[in-house]
């Protein structure tokens, strides 16, 4: 599996694409501006997913149009759904006077695997940043892409519409039971692993090995 990092939109999002080199086909993680440039980017591969974390304008801002050039299917957690639908919740509007709604294909819940680009793919729930934001995991990897959930040393702001501060701490905690070299690509900002962040994240404090489960 192939990894590439692209820096779009006025926020610097960090959005992903990941490619099955064997078969050509590949998915965006988080496309929240800049579509001819991501597709570009794509022009010798065939697009077929994108995969949303949550649905703030800086993460969503170019579906529209990747889905119209390419047939992309959307997926997103069923909680995020009223979000990615609302122009002014969602701040595409109110911020950046381009509002956008975005239907999902495909609506995921807690936990729920599937398969893409030949690989599986856990949707982690981790309200906070938003009540449906979630996180991608690749178990075969060794990948989680968290969105505005974990940052390296960090973690998401939580006065944004829909967001669940009593929520965040519980979230970023669940996320640091998975293995200890799990690398993790946030929504923003530099990489880290599970590793660093038991031990470096501010929301860690207190944490055990046998918090995991």
């Amino acid at each position: 599996m192939k990894l590439e990092l692209i820096h779009v939109g006025m926020v610097m999002t960090n959005c992903y694409i990941l490619t099955n080199e064997e078969t050509g086909e590949a998915a965006l993680i988080d496309p929240g501006d800049e579509a001819d440039r991501l597709l570009a980017c794509c022009r010798d591969r065939r697009l077929t997913a994108i995969l949303l974390t949550h649905g703030h304008f800086d993460h969503i801002l170019a579906v529209p149009r990747l889905r119209e050039a390419s047939g992309a299917r959307i997926y997103a957690p069923a909680a995020e759904v009223p979000l990615l639908m609302d122009s002014d919740e969602n701040l595409s509007g109110p911020w950046q006077g381009r509002p956008v709604s975005v239907r999902a294909d495909v609506t995921l819940q807690d936990g729920e695997e599937f398969e893409l680009l030949g690989t599986r793919i856990r949707m982690l729930l981790t309200p906070g940043h938003t009540a449906g934001s979630c996180c991608y995991y690749l178990p075969q990897e060794g990948w989680l892409f968290s969105g505005d959930t974990l940052f390296c040393e960090s973690y998401g702001r939580v006065d944004l519409p829909t967001a669940m501060p009593d929520a965040i701490s519980r979230s970023v905690r669940e996320l640091l039971a998975l293995p200890a070299d799990t690398r993790v690509f946030p929504g923003h900002g530099g990489g880290t692993d599970i590793a660093h962040e038991r031990k470096c994240n501010p929301l860690a404090h207190g944490w055990k090995e046998e918090d995991v489960k």
